[in-house]
């Protein structure tokens, strides 16, 4: 059963594969065609098991994409927060934490109520549309590029080198090649974007992130114009990718389940557990993975140190140990303890962010509008990293009356 072949990932994620493998062998082999194979972790015990253990579940030491990279490429990928051990980790992480406190999420609401309306108003234009690119990718874009102080000018730019970071939607390889690894070529003019945003930022005030992280001190010195680079990518990627893809796969939940959109429309305070079960039904990544320390068994397998680990995040958030009805999309699911945005050290900084970002776009979106439905198939990215949509065809209804503010 193959799991590194993204053609069986290009119809979306291949969950009766993983429920056989959670009964039958949940740390499985994957063997890599170029590659010494990985472990390929299923269940949601193990998972967590392994994102608890980070002396033994190393993100430096082979980074956290599947493929092995050249020495070049990981000491480039090593300047990302997404990459570092502790107690590196710590110290990058502060330096970036307040813009992430839930006081100074916060703050953003109103902001992102209204980059969600200007999203939405695309919708009102031209009823039938490509919602992936056309509606999804513009909330992650403006916000994104507002916290980091990027021009509005260059925001479509940033976010498309941002997409091709991580894996470009259809079309990314033919049917039957191999992913290619992901190293830094595609990502590099964002870097030397990146880095001239800096130098013009340095040795100035702002209250935006890039003002910020290019004046801070982190072990003694500011950062060097490659370590910027790196990590204004990241930064970036993430915060455009992640809530791309929860929009968009959580409009497809909720047309999956009409009863459940028709739930949320009559309960708005249902909202945030809606949003949970959309980061559980269908999570933004598949997988992340991490490099074995020392030999260690996990769920009864012996693993060898310098074995790669890959969590698989997609599997574990759809466990019949955990979750009742698994494949069912629940708009009141609770408790919801999926795996999203990961765990412990390395959860994700700007889950807060997200969470907001999607709770403000669809109770816009269900004000909005009266009706939506699909208007051609979905089409999902050939990928074995992302769990996004390449595109989703959908046809909106106009709202009789707008719900009083």
């Amino acid at each position: 059963m193959d799991l590194y072949d993204a053609d069986r990932y290009a119809e979306g994620a291949p969950y009766e594969a993983f429920a056989r493998l959670r009964r039958a062998d949940p740390v499985h082999w994957q063997p890599e065609p170029d590659g010494p194979g990985y472990w390929a972790v299923l269940r949601h015990a193990d998972v967590l098991a392994v994102a608890r253990d980070i002396a033994t579940f190393s993100s430096e030491r082979g980074s956290v994409m599947i493929e092995d990279l050249s020495p070049p490429a990981l000491a480039r990928m090593r300047r990302m927060l997404l990459v570092m051990d502790p107690p590196r980790h710590g110290l990058y992480r502060r330096m970036v934490l307040h813009a992430f406190t839930p006081r100074s999420v916060d703050r953003l609401e109103s902001r992102v109520r209204a980059i969600a309306r200007a999203a939405l108003a695309r919708a009102r234009d031209e009823p039938e549309l490509e919602f992936v690119h056309d509606v999804a990718a513009r909330v992650p874009m403006e916000v994104i590029g507002e916290l980091f102080g990027i021009p509005a000018a260059d925001r479509a730019q940033v976010h498309a080198w941002a997409e091709r970071s991580t894996g470009p939607p259809e079309p990314d390889g033919a049917p039957g090649e191999a992913p290619r690894a992901r190293r830094d070529l595609e990502t590099s003019p964002m870097e030397r974007y990146a880095v001239e945003l800096a130098r013009d930022r340095r040795g100035r005030e702002g209250d935006d992130l890039t003002t910020r992280i290019a004046n801070a001190r982190v072990e003694g010195r500011t950062m060097s114009d490659a370590e910027f680079g790196a990590f204004f990518v990241q930064m970036v990627t993430a915060g455009n990718d992640t809530t791309r893809t929860l929009l968009a796969n959580g409009l497809l939940g909720l047309l999956r389940f009409p009863d459940e959109l028709a739930r949320l429309r009559g309960d708005r305070a249902l909202l945030p557990t809606a949003v949970e079960e959309m980061l559980r039904w269908e999570s933004p990544l598949h997988g992340f993975r991490r490099t074995a320390t020392r030999d260690v068994e996990l769920a009864g397998t012996r693993v060898r140190e310098g074995d790669k680990v890959v969590m698989m995040y997609t599997s574990a958030n759809r466990d019949e140990r955990v979750f009742a009805e698994p494949d069912r999309f629940d708009a009141g699911r609770d408790p919801n303890p999926h795996l999203a945005f990961g765990f412990g050290e390395h959860f994700c900084l700007g889950a807060k962010l997200a969470r907001l970002e999607a709770r403000v776009f669809f109770d816009e979106l269900l004000d909005a509008f009266g009706g939506v439905e699909l208007a051609g198939a979905p089409v999902w990215q050939r990928s074995n990293l992302s769990n996004g949509l390449a595109a989703l065809p959908v046809r909106f209804a106009p709202a009789r009356g707008r719900r009083p503010s």
